[in-house]
């Protein structure tokens, strides 16, 4: 019997969901080190990766000029 993924952590809204997973498939398309054993695709690796919560967002430093 095997088990399908389910979501354990889903960000906030469908958009962030799909940038942060484009985001970390730009990655290990580049050559960073896969955080979760899954697909050897990076699209679908990439999507494993969020759902399970091993990546997430980083909300970007506001420098003053």
């Amino acid at each position: 019997m095997s088990e399908s993924i389910r979501p354990v952590v889903r960000p906030a809204n469908t958009f962030e969901f799909v940038t942060v997973a484009s985001a970390r498939a730009r990655q290990l398309l580049e050559g960073c080190t896969p955080k979760v054993d899954g697909s050897p695709k990076p699209a679908r690796r990439a999507l494993q990766e969020v759902v399970s919560g091993a990546v997430t967002r980083q909300e970007a430093e506001e420098t003053e000029a």
